[in-house]
Order: C-alpha cells, then sequence, then structure tokens
C-alpha cells in the first residue's frame, strides 16, 4: 500500500484553461523521473479547476516531490496561470485498489 498521499487543487485563471491542461500533461515526464513518486494523476473536474493525486511509499518520498522539478514548474507559473496558489493538502491512503 502507498500510505503517503498529496491532492493539489488548481483553479485556471478564465482564459488559462487549455495552458493548465497542458502544463499538466506535459508534467508527467517529470514525475516519470521520481523514482518514489508511485502514482501520480492529474485531473480535470470542471471547467477551471484542475487537481492532482499522487501516492507516495512514504513521507521521504512525498517530501522529495514537493521540493522536486514539478513543484517549480507550478509555482513559477502559477500567478500566471492560476487564480490562487496551488492548494497542496497532505493524505493519508486508508484504503484502495488497483486493476491493471
Amino acid at each position: 500500500m502507498l500510505p503517503f498521499a498529496l491532492l493539489v487543487r488548481l483553479d485556471a485563471r478564465p482564459g488559462k484553461e487549455d495552458e493548465v491542461e497542458r502544463l499538466l500533461h506535459d508534467a508527467l515526464p517529470l514525475v516519470q523521473l521520481e523514482p518514489a513518486t508511485a502514482e501520480w494523476y492529474a485531473l480535470r473536474l470542471g471547467p477551471t479547476q484542475f487537481a492532482v493525486f499522487d501516492a507516495f511509499p512514504d513521507e521521504e518520498a512525498r517530501q522529495t516531490h514537493l521540493t522536486g522539478d514539478v513543484v517549480k514548474v507550478f509555482t513559477e507559473r502559477a500567478d500566471e496561470l492560476l487564480t490562487a496558489p496551488p492548494h497542496v493538502e497532505r493524505a493519508d491512503v486508508v484504503a484502495h485498489r488497483i486493476m491493471l
């Protein structure tokens, strides 16, 4: 089980929705370079709302992700693309099912 997680909410500025979606899509190769980021999902929740959910085997992996390139990219572009800074919530996974 991957008990450590993050839920990050992003609210795109009007007219910037496609750029946020593209940035999330383009972030995947950066995440793939993080061996301890076991799961990473970029989600569109509504017209301007996006989220990222990721899971990790331990707190060290979660912290490494929080200081990695993906977070830096979003931090650098937050003022341009988002109505507010990304809202990052630490979460504990209490149950899961993955079917491949």
